[in-house]
């Protein structure tokens, strides 16, 4: 049996592989999947944001109806769930911590009393920390 030789700069001397274009290609797509999903999975931290609001907001209206069955007023201000003001009679907190008066944000809840057709109001102004708006830059309000 006889062996075919093969040449330098032959066909078949060529060495497997890919080529430049193949790589860039390669890279391209690559690099558009990880930023979809990079999006995808930091888009969610305001999301996420936006449900802690929620419960936190929740929980501080919880805190300020535990504060009314306690000294008969609803407080003047939410520092009156951390420390006692003058005058509160059967005051047994502090009620809250200073951080759950602020949102994931950053932004401080506002208390507003009396509240629009409610004893009070509670609102955390959301990712834009404006009024208004929509999806996680809405507000969110104690119902």
């Amino acid at each position: 049996m006889r062996r075919s030789r093969s040449f330098p700069g032959s066909p078949r001397s060529a060495q497997a592989g890919f080529s430049l274009i193949e790589i860039i290609i390669v890279t391209v797509l690559i690099g558009g999947i990880v930023a979809f999903a990079a999006s995808r999975i930091l888009g969610g931290g305001d999301k996420a944001k936006f449900k802690l609001a929620q419960a936190q907001v929740q929980t501080l209206a919880e805190k300020v109806q535990s504060y009314q069955m306690d000294t008969g007023n609803l407080p003047a201000s939410l520092n009156d769930l951390i420390t006692q003001p003058g005058g509160a009679n059967n005051w047994l907190g502090p009620y809250a911590k200073e951080a759950d008066l602020k949102d994931p944000w950053g932004t401080p809840i506002e208390y507003k009393v009396p509240g629009d057709n409610k004893p009070f109001d509670l609102v955390s102004l959301g990712a834009d920390k404006q009024a208004g708006g929509d999806s996680v830059k809405g507000d969110i309000k104690f119902e």
